[in-house]
Parts: C-alpha cells; sequence; structure tokens
C-alpha cells in the first residue's frame, strides 16, 4: 500500500495540533512549534504535497500582515469499527475525528473472524463510495477482547469465540489498502474520551467500559497505558469469588461474570422464573426471553428485583474500583457502555461505595462520571486510534 504521513517529528506535531484543536493560523502554529518561518513554510509545503493540509481562508487579524489559516485537508477521511454486544459499527470521521456518516448492524461474532472482516469493508466501501473517496487514510478497529496490538490479533477472546490469533488488523488492511490498527474496546473508548469527552481536561483517568464484556482504559499522564503485552486494564477476568458463578473465559466468580450484561441477564431470567418480578414475569411470557434492555426498563420502571440486580452488579464493580482508584489515583473514572436507564443507579452504588471506602488523598476530588460521548466514544477512539500511527514521524 501507498503510506502517507509525516516526514519528522515537527510535522508529526504540526499533523496532532490540527486534529485536536481545528484549524489554526499559520503564525500561531509558528509559535507552537518553536519554528523559523523558512523551516515552517517547508513543513507546510512539504504535508500540502502529500495532501495531509490545506489553507482554510484568513485567519483573524492580529495587526499587520494577515495570516491563513491552516486544517487536516479535506480529503483525510478514516474509518471507525467497533464489533460486540450482537453489534457491528462502522463509521467515516474527518481529519479532526468528528463522525461524518456511520451504519451499523447486527451481528453474530460466532460466523467467525472472516465473516465479520468481508461485512466490515463492505459497509466501509459503501460509506466510501458515498463520499466520494477513493481511499481512506487509515482505519480504526475496537474489539470487546484482549488484543495483542503489535500483531494486531484477539488472544484468546471469551467473547469472540474462534477469534484467537486472526490477523484481523492485516486483513482488513489487505482488502482495503490503508493503515489499519485493532485494540480491546475500552482502550479505543477512553481515546475516544481524551478527544472529545469529559476526559479532555485530564490527563490521568479511568474509562470502564460495561456491556457484556467489562474492561478499563487506562489514560496516565495524557498516553494510553497499555502494559508491556497489551493487556493492562482487563479488569472483567479478576476473581471476586472462588465459588461464584462460571464465566466465559472458564474461571469462577470473574467481574464479567457478576456485572457483565449477560450476567445480569441470567440473573433476571432466574428472578423471573422464580416469580420474583412481575415485570420480568410478564417480558419473558411475551418474549420467550429477556434481554439487558428488559432488565433495564424493568429497573428504570421501579421494579424492585431488576433494582437490586442493578445495584448488586454496581456494588461488585465499586469493590474493584475501590482497588483500582487506591493504586492508580486517577483524576477522573469514566463509565460507559451502560444499558440506556441504569447508569444513574449504577453511579449511585458505585459512588457511595468508592467515596466510602477510598483514602481521602485518592478520591477528595475525583469525581466518578457517565460518558457524554454513548457508543460514539469507540468510533471517535477507532479514529484517534488509527490517526496517531498516520500521524507519527516516519
Amino acid at each position: 500500500m501507498t503510506m502517507i504521513g509525516p516526514e519528522n517529528a515537527d510535522q508529526a506535531r504540526l499533523l496532532r495540533l490540527l486534529r485536536d484543536d481545528g484549524p489554526r493560523s499559520r503564525v500561531e502554529l509558528t509559535d507552537a512549534l518553536g519554528l523559523p518561518r523558512a523551516r515552517f513554510g517547508a513543513e507546510v509545503d512539504r504535508l500540502a504535497a502529500q495532501g495531509l493540509v490545506e489553507t482554510a481562508g484568513p485567519a483573524a487579524s492580529r495587526g499587520g500582515r494577515r495570516s491563513s489559516l491552516l486544517r487536516i485537508a479535506d480529503q483525510v477521511r478514516f474509518g471507525a469499527v467497533t464489533v460486540g454486544d450482537g453489534r457491528l459499527d462502522v463509521a467515516l470521521t474527518d481529519g479532526e475525528l468528528t463522525v461524518l456518516a456511520r451504519q451499523g448492524e447486527p451481528v453474530d461474532v460466532r460466523l467467525g473472524p472472516e465473516a465479520v472482516v468481508d461485512r466490515v469493508v463492505e459497509l466501509l466501501a459503501k460509506l466510501r463510495a458515498e463520499a466520494g473517496l477513493t481511499r481512506l487514510t487509515g482505519v480504526g478497529v475496537a474489539l470487546p477482547a484482549p488484543v495483542a496490538v503489535r500483531e494486531g490479533a484477539p488472544i484468546s477472546p471469551p467473547a469472540l469465540p474462534g477469534w484467537h490469533q486472526f490477523p484481523l488488523r492485516d486483513a482488513i488492511a489487505a482488502e482495503l489498502g490503508c493503515p489499519v490498527q485493532v485494540d480491546n474496546d475500552a482502550n479505543v473508548m477512553a481515546l475516544g474520551e481524551q478527544h472529545a469527552g469529559t476526559g479532555r481536561a485530564f490527563d490521568d483517568f479511568l474509562y470502564v467500559k460495561l456491556g457484556n464484556a467489562v474492561s478499563c482504559g487506562l489514560m496516565l499522564g495524557g498516553a494510553l497505558y497499555r502494559g508491556a503485552t497489551s493487556g493492562a486494564g482487563d479488569i472483567g477476568h479478576l476473581q471476586l469469588a472462588e465459588d461464584g458463578p462460571l464465566c466465559a473465559c472458564g474461571n469462577i466468580g470473574c467481574v464479567e461474570a457478576y456485572c457483565g450484561d449477560s450476567a445480569l441477564v441470567r440473573q433476571a431470567v432466574a428472578a423471573a422464573r422464580a416469580g420474583r418480578s412481575a415485570a420480568l414475569v410478564d417480558r419473558l411470557a411475551t418474549a420467550g426471553t429477556l434481554t439487558i434492555a428488559d432488565v433495564a426498563g424493568a429497573a428504570t420502571a421501579g421494579d424492585p428485583t431488576a433494582q437490586t440486580l442493578v445495584r448488586d452488579a454496581a456494588r461488585r464493580l465499586g469493590q474493584v474500583l475501590v482497588d483500582l482508584v487506591s493504586f492508580v489515583n486517577p483524576a477522573i473514572v469514566i463509565i460507559g457502555g451502560a444499558a440506556p436507564g441504569i447508569g444513574p443507579v449504577l453511579l449511585a452504588e458505585i459512588r457511595g461505595l468508592v467515596y466510602r471506602r477510598s483514602t481521602p488523598l485518592a478520591t477528595g476530588s475525583m469525581p466518578i462520571v457517565l460518558s457524554d460521548l454513548d457508543d460514539r466514544a469507540a468510533l471517535i477512539g477507532g479514529a484517534r486510534l488509527v490517526s496517531d500511527q498516520v500521524f507519527a514521524a516516519c
């Protein structure tokens, strides 16, 4: 594939400034980069020749000769892909990572990675054609699974049976002819929060991702922390009890086996069959099964049994966060991925436990909040993930 990107560190810094802050004047950028004007102009010319930056009109006057605005070129378009919880979503963003178009559909990951890759390529091709693009600048992919980032492959993923070590990055890149990056969804969502969400104001934060798979993205010192082998943040398989329920990973008593969406649904079905909730009994009789949306709907409607299930899950998750907060000392904890409606109930329980049991030094000024990006966190984060590669010095 033909690679485009910055040739040196100064060009890389310029592109990231424009990605993160939007159009800026040449004077502002020259000052921010600390470059002589002639050198700055030469670097801009080389980036413009690659189709990475362009002029965006005149800048506001600061007296004297009027400067012009620079921006990421209009032809720079990133693709973002999220796989998980029975759904496939793809999106197209501009160079500032604003979502321009998106499309989603149900997906059965048990069909295998090859079938999902084929559909990802088809959906991205559709968005690309609608935008009149010949190619994408890069594609970022979020998976509900541990990912070996250097290899671009999921590793022993409980939520993706049959996907172990499948070369997902290389398979998609071969089809699309552009750079591709793959990471677990909590890390990708943390990047999305850092770029466009509440996390933008903080260098150190935890992003806790809920859903069928439970995980945590760690943003430390303004950078995503993955650990030595990309395994940091896999809180879903910490053991809460030695005699707890069986987890999809094969172990007993994992966080995910108590707090994941599938666990909540399983507990709700048991409660309905035991006749402990009229709302859940009615729904189970009508639909023949329950979903996390049913549990959330019953809880938000005031059903005591459903609310108890949600609160119990929140308390167990809070137990884990007490340890994480004390160990990492983040400036904020951001929670995303909760089923619509149950976020406030979860948040109240988690806050109560964490603030009660953590040290005052760790939590004295630390907010615990729900993400305000919803499912956009993963799409923005996917674009951010691959743009970090594309906008890195060669």
